[in-house]
């Protein structure tokens, strides 16, 4: 049943937590299901329809992201940006924030992006465990224009006004 027992403290038998125990014979399918599930969101965040279907079941979505992929359909990892220093892959979008017009991009690093998009989930997750301490960061990359902020995985999100769009007064 779903929850794990805690052990009684001296008579007093506590409530099960929410949850399901992994037991040992599990712990390799336990590992490799969790690695698929955050490649395939990592890949989705990039716009990769491909590659996120790759670690996806029929039940999950698979068919949902492995059709045509085609930039006016929907999100499609077709472009890069140097941010920071380092190249990411994935996508942008245009919109409206408050009238001005701005570019977000969400993407992985493009080295970490080609890892999970072969299917090398092991050696992304090697990778990043490595520089789990050293990759996140949040600044204002001049290059690009705006803020970037990268996450312990690789993942990137920047924003920027686009050219010609006038800044907000305070």
């Amino acid at each position: 049943m779903p929850g794990i027992q805690p052990p009684p403290e001296g008579d007093v038998i506590r409530q099960p937590l929410p949850g399901c125990h992994v037991t040992p014979k599990y712990y390799t399918w336990f590992q490799e299901t969790l690695g698929h599930t955050g490649a395939a969101g990592l890949m989705a965040f990039t716009g990769s329809g491909k590659a996120t279907a790759r670690y996806l079941t029929d039940r999950q979505g698979y068919k949902r992201f492995d059709g045509f992929e085609h930039a006016a359909s929907g999100s499609v990892q077709d472009i890069s940006h140097e941010l920071l220093g380092d190249t990411y892959a994935g996508t942008d979008h245009v919109f409206r924030l408050n009238g001005p017009r701005v570019e977000a991009f969400s993407g992985v690093e493009a080295r970490l992006f080609n890892l999970v998009s072969q299917g090398r989930v092991e050696e992304y997750r090697a990778s990043v465990h490595a520089t789990l301490h050293t990759r996140p960061r949040l600044a204002w990359d001049k290059k690009w224009g705006g803020p970037v902020s990268v996450h312990a995985d690789g993942s990137v999100f920047a924003i920027r006004l686009l050219p010609g769009q006038r800044r907000a007064r305070s």
